[in-house]
């Protein structure tokens, strides 16, 4: 498995057509894991979606292809990894970070975009341990949080 000291990632940029072909055919995989996530954290009350608790599933997942703010993009010799800034329309200033896998589908080469599958690795979440300070639990992110390397 690919980790963060194995792979460069480019900058922070916007997206190219690559990335939003990518981005939206993974789409429904996206919300559905998303809100799986969600019903995961109301069940154990962690806290992670603390920052959208008025927003109803519907509107949490009411984002498309033209709210992916910003990518990064690493390659490997078997894919690429890409980074995704997705904005939340229904709740300003909010974003979920999400980490798409890019291969060949079965058969091909991947030389050409039809022939690349893209699949959800992970919707990034995270604990944060502040010491004297309760732990604190997010899934939800601003504009200026990085968009960093994740497993998560």
């Amino acid at each position: 498995m690919a980790t963060a000291a194995d792979v460069t990632l480019s900058d922070l940029h916007a997206p190219k057509e690559a990335s939003i072909t990518a981005f939206t055919s993974a789409l429904p995989e996206i919300k559905r894991k998303l809100l799986y996530h969600r019903h995961q954290d109301n069940i154990h009350d962690k806290g992670y979606f603390r920052a959208v608790a008025s927003v109803d599933n519907k509107d949490l997942e009411s984002f498309t292809a033209s709210d992916l703010e910003a990518v990064r993009v690493g390659s490997t010799a078997y894919g690429l990894h890409l980074f995704c800034k997705v904005a939340l329309p229904a709740a300003p200033g909010s974003y979920i970070h999400v980490r798409l896998f890019i291969a060949a589908e079965d058969g091909t080469d991947g030389a050409s975009l039809e022939d690349r599958v893209a699949t959800v690795h992970c919707i990034h979440t995270e604990e944060v341990v502040k010491e004297g300070a309760p732990r604190e639990y997010r899934a939800i992110f601003g504009k200026e949080d990085a968009l960093e390397w994740f497993d998560t």
